[in-house]
């Protein structure tokens, strides 16, 4: 039966249009994301057939451009919108949280950097600078790979920070293991970058681990 026939109050489209986005299924957003479905397949069982194969909406959001674009249903055409649709989402949380104090925004600042940060495969360490008034001036990526003293570079962090012309920041990285645990290595990593900015008079804030689902932040730990 193809989804014009069902009922509808069971259609995703008006289904959304009637009680909202969210009280659709995972199945349901991406049918509408979808448009169509393929031969013998409505739109919403493609979809189901699709958060199967790639085991749930999160790592097909985050599927690499082969995997995702080898899906039957799928496509490069469909890469690229959502690629495009993501990044909407992602400067549609930084316009949220430009919009205030990121001390007393501490959710926006957290979808916001786990938005950047959780999908990505390797640890990526970034920075939110911050004015006199925590409201932020930018964000940047700037180092890659396995966070220790090695690949973190205090005096590349404070080149940014004057840059910026920061009065603060809040530190970042990820755990692609999706354990926010912090390790021996973060905790040695934020007191050198703190004891680095401090000399130009600039305060860190915060050190934000990124897992999956979970985030620590080494401030609320008592470890700043």
């Amino acid at each position: 039966m193809a989804i014009t026939d069902w009922p509808a109050t069971e259609r995703p489209r008006e289904k959304l249009l009637e009680r909202g986005a969210d009280s659709l299924s995972d199945a349901e957003l991406l049918a509408i994301f979808l448009r169509t479905g393929v031969p013998g397949k409505t739109a919403v069982d493609l979809a189901r057939d699709l958060l199967s194969r790639f085991g749930g909406l999160r790592p097909l959001l985050e599927a690499d451009r082969e995997g995702f674009c080898e899906a039957r249903g799928l496509g490069e055409a469909k890469f690229v919108q959502l690629q495009a649709t993501l990044e909407i989402s992602r400067r549609h949380l930084m316009t949220a949280l430009r919009r205030g104090d990121a001390l007393t925004s501490p959710d926006a600042t957290r979808r916001y950097l786990a938005a950047r940060l959780r999908g990505e495969g390797r640890e990526v360490f970034a920075c939110l600078f911050l004015d006199n008034r925590h409201r932020v001036l930018a964000y940047e990526e700037l180092f890659f790979g396995t966070v220790d003293g090695a690949t973190v570079h205090p005096r590349e962090v404070v080149k940014r920070t004057l840059s910026h012309n920061a009065a603060a920041l809040i530190l970042a990285h990820n755990h692609p293991s999706g354990v926010a645990e912090p390790s021996r290595a973060d905790e040695h990593i934020t007191g050198r970058l703190k004891e680095a900015l401090a000399l130009i008079d600039v305060r860190v804030l915060d050190h934000l681990i990124i897992g999956d689902g979970q985030i620590t932040s080494l401030a609320e730990r008592g470890m700043l």
